[in-house]
């Protein structure tokens, strides 16, 4: 997910730069078409105003002279210039006849050229040149400019549509070349568990950023593959050397009690130092336990199993727990289908979910396991009529050493068997949560196990 998710990002932002670089490349070219366009025609509109000026060299301030000495030529010109001249007072010396009754407006001091709407005619381009007591206007219709701008507007447009989608296929291309170490590295990492501790990440010839990044997370995995066989090592030895003199002061234990039966008292404190080194020892195997799954080395047995004649066959030995209880235990629904799982490890799992069920239930109560077949996978149900727990308690009993104090057996837990469930949910890549039962006082324990 997070791989495609950035392929989609990098794509969109190629996309997007290439699609705002071709707009402003398009709207540059077409400011300066249309600025070079304007530039041409004013330099003819100067052309022309030379021309005129070399007429009205030796001209006078008649209007008719002026008019006749202008008019012979300006009809041949007729369709590519208008053409106005005036004195500085405003009196219009001569209009050319394709203006009708249209008058160019002077511009104000200064300003030599302007676009402006001539009724008629249309959007123009007037030039004006002052010399002397003449102002020549000579002015042109745009309205092909103009059309050529629409038509360049509409082509750029299908130009950004069609770069656009051919950037998308190409930004997804990069993308894919760009991601391609990073697939690597994830790919890799996957790879690499408690089973396999060897894979490495291949070295790129190429000396950059992601290669820099594969050297580190290389060195990471060989502080990782330490760690486990840290933690393998710790969990042997300690197995060995703690359960072996355990085993010597029972053994010890068992002969002092022997040789102390005439005293009952010194029985009774033999019996609790038995007791005692009893509970140590299932503590320290739970303790064991944690850290072998914690640490990798304790890797279920995956087969496939079916729930119903898992929960059948555990139902026995919870049935015989409940009566030494006074507490009935009960089978609920178990539909047929299958899973992969480790059968001791849920059998573990179960029967722990039971114990603490019996351990908080009153005599007379009831505790019932039960199985049902969900979208993605199957939920392993206990359910108890005990007391049920406050809302901020019903995430910690999953943590260690937590106990639950409303239990109304004289056994003590040790605050690890809940903790142990969770750790087998997780080893199947399942989860497991609490909550207090809505129909009456109770809890109700869920493991789910994809299927």
């Amino acid at each position: 997910m997070i791989a495609r998710t950035l392929s989609l990002r990098i794509t969109v932002r190629f996309v997007t730069l290439v699609t705002l670089a071709n707009i402003a490349a398009l709207a540059i070219g077409g400011w300066l078409l249309n600025a070079q366009m304007r530039r041409s025609l004013v330099i003819i509109h100067q052309t022309e105003i030379t021309e005129l000026l070399q007429k009205l060299a030796n001209a006078s301030v008649d209007p008719q002279a002026v008019r006749d000495r202008i008019l012979r030529d300006s009809r041949g010109d007729s369709a590519l210039f208008m053409i106005q001249i005036h004195d500085h007072n405003g009196n219009v010396m001569f209009r050319s006849e394709n203006l009708g009754e249209s008058t160019l407006p002077d511009l104000p001091a200064g300003e030599t050229q302007r676009a402006v709407m001539i009724e008629k005619r249309g959007e123009v381009l007037m030039t004006e040149s002052r010399i002397g007591n003449w102002h020549i206007q000579v002015a042109s219709s745009i309205a092909a400019e103009n059309r050529l701008l629409h038509d360049y507007i509409r082509t750029s447009v299908v130009l950004v549509v069609f770069v656009a989608l051919l950037s998308l296929g190409l930004g997804y291309g990069f993308s894919q070349i760009l991601l391609k170490p990073l697939r690597m590295i994830a790919r890799t990492a996957r790879q690499i568990g408690a089973d396999n501790l060897k894979s490495r990440i291949p070295l790129s010839e190429v000396r950059d950023e992601l290669a820099d990044l594969t050297n580190l997370l290389n060195a990471m995995f060989d502080r990782l593959e330490a760690s486990f066989d840290q933690v393998r090592r710790f969990a042997g030895d300690v197995s060995h050397e703690l359960k072996t003199p355990l085993a010597i002061m029972r053994l010890n234990a068992d002969k002092l009690r022997v040789r102390v039966a005439g005293d009952p008292d010194a029985v009774a404190a033999v019996d609790d130092w038995l007791e005692e080194q009893a509970r140590l020892v299932r503590v320290i195997e739970r303790l064991l336990f944690l850290t072998r799954v914690e640490g990798g080395a304790l890797l279920p047995k995956l087969k496939q199993i079916e729930p119903a004649v898992l929960l059948h066959a555990i139902a026995e030995d919870a049935a015989v727990l409940a009566e030494d209880k006074n507490i009935r235990f009960t089978l609920g629904p178990c539909p047929a289908g299958s899973l992969r799982g480790d059968a001791e490890l849920l059998r573990q799992l179960l029967l722990n979910l039971v114990r603490n069920s019996l351990h908080v239930s009153s005599p007379g109560g009831r505790v019932e396991m039960s199985a049902r077949q969900v979208d993605s996978g199957w939920e392993l149900v206990v359910e108890d009529e005990g007391p049920g727990l406050p809302e901020d308690e019903l995430e910690r009993i999953f943590d260690r050493f937590v106990r639950y104090e409303k239990g109304t057996s004289s056994e003590q837990g040790h605050g690890l068997g809940l903790a142990i469930c969770k750790s087998i949910a997780a080893l199947h890549g399942g989860s497991i949560r609490a909550e207090n039962r809505p129909d009456r006082s109770g809890l109700r324990v869920s493991t789910f196990l994809p299927a």
